[in-house]
């Protein structure tokens, strides 16, 4: 039995956890560069706000005067994400991540009504992590996907959707439209409506091999899941990272080499810091900078991918990615996007050792683990490379970016209590 619990607008819910004064209005999280609506609360749904609307156009609009917005605040949702998943795994055998605000949950065998565990899983997520959810039950992950968007759907409900009989199932399935379907597609959709499927009971109804020639396997396994049959288990171990990336678009444009050298430097470091976080090292790179394609400035787009010396050193990393973007540099330009990606990834205990390494592997270990552990005690960017600057010039727009409440000592909550400063870590 799976469940699937799922944050209500979740980087809203975010910010709302740590000023409540943000309850109850119509509120949205804009993307990089506070460009488009990216998180809403259904006080803004209500409004007729969608998600990717540009901000700088649908803002004039009168009925949405009030509207509050936030810049987008990663870390902050990061770090609230991971507070949910320690509650849960608290109440739960096993907690499977599926992205920052949905995680399957373990059911199988646990005593009790199932929906009355659920509301009670739901309600401590709530009062510990802050985060109104909503919970999904089935016997499949498709199903139990599909019980969640019918909790969130139900607005007067318990937040809570059981799909585990057969009976109650093929009620909902009647009502839902494949459209609204996890795994289905668009391209899906326009083939089984050309068939007159428009609902997912008439799916169902179709034989086995009837959908495979149309759907191939993967729409077979959501066919099979919808059945009751489960195709995908809960991963106890995640998928091995192929790429790891760090790319941005520039708050302003960026004219000057020093700007550009500073951006790969410092996205460089972001996406290193990402490697040994997740034990990896890197044999290759991508370094790659465009123009902004939709004005009328003069295009430019460039990328190269160079070998490099298998690594997770930040100064080496740093080096040869800075190498590789003055390759790409031509001046005259209007630079508005720049990134590294790392490609052909090891885990750091399988990298074989080299005869002749550039740098001494041991030395460089616990360098980085120094600069880690420095960074980690004392706020992010408390040391790094020089020639990097972590907060220049053309660092994207963040007009509204709340405080980094639980990652930032410095920006830890403080309550005044008789003339006394008392700081709230929980």
């Amino acid at each position: 039995m799976f469940g699937l619990i799922d944050g209500n607008s979740f980087y809203c819910s975010c910010e709302r956890a740590f000023n409540p004064a943000l309850r109850g209005k119509p509120l949205v999280v804009l993307s990089n560069n506070d460009g488009c609506v990216i998180a809403r609360t259904q006080e803004a749904k209500d409004l007729g706000l969608k998600m990717g609307d540009a901000w700088h156009l649908v803002r004039q609009k009168p009925e949405l005067r009030d509207v509050e917005w936030r810049s987008s605040n990663y870390a902050l949702y990061g770090d609230m994400s991971r507070r949910m998943y320690e509650v849960l795994l608290e109440l739960v055998p096993l907690v499977e991540p599926y992205s920052i605000d949905e995680m399957f949950l373990d059911l199988t065998g646990l005593p009790g009504d199932m929906t009355a565990r659920c509301i009670a899983m739901r309600d401590a997520v709530r009062r510990i992590a802050k985060i109104p959810t909503c919970v999904g039950i089935g016997p499949t992950k498709t199903i139990a996907k599909l019980a969640n968007r019918i909790a969130k759907g139900d607005r007067a409900g318990s937040g809570v959707c059981n799909l585990s009989s057969a009976d109650v199932r093929a009620s909902a399935y009647e009502k839902v439209l494949i459209g609204d379907l996890w795994g289905i597609g668009r391209a899906s959709v326009g083939k089984l409506g050309a068939l007159g499927i428009d609902t997912i009971a008439q799916f169902v109804a179709l034989p086995p091999d009837r959908v495979r020639d149309l759907l191939t396997v993967t729409g077979l396994r959501t066919h099979a899941e919808l059945r009751g049959i489960s195709c995908m288990p809960l991963s106890l171990i995640p998928p091995a990272k192929k790429s790891l990336a760090h790319t941005r678009s520039f708050g302003e444009a960026v004219t000057d080499w020093d700007a550009m050298r500073e951006a790969v430097g410092i996205y460089t470091v972001r996406a290193a810091e990402k490697l040994r976080r997740h034990g990896l090292m890197a044999s290759a790179m991508q370094v790659f900078m465009r123009t902004n394609e939709f004005n009328n400035d003069s295009k430019y787009a460039n990328s190269v991918t160079v070998p490099i010396e298998t690594t997770a050193d930040t100064f080496a990393l740093v080096d040869a990615a800075t190498k590789a973007a003055f390759r790409l540099w031509r001046d005259g330009f209007r630079y508005a996007k720049a990134g590294v990606i790392f490609i052909d990834l090891y885990p750091t205990a399988a990298v074989p050792a080299s005869l002749f390494p550039s740098r001494d592997p041991e030395h460089s270990a616990r360098l980085m683990t120094a600069m880690d552990s420095i960074n980690r005690r004392f706020g992010r960017d408390a040391v790094w490379p020089g020639g990097v600057k972590p907060e220049a010039r053309w660092q994207m727009r963040r007009a509204r970016l709340s405080p980094c409440y639980t990652t930032r000592f410095d920006q830890i909550l403080e309550a005044r209590c008789g003339g006394r400063s008392v700081l709230l870590e929980d």
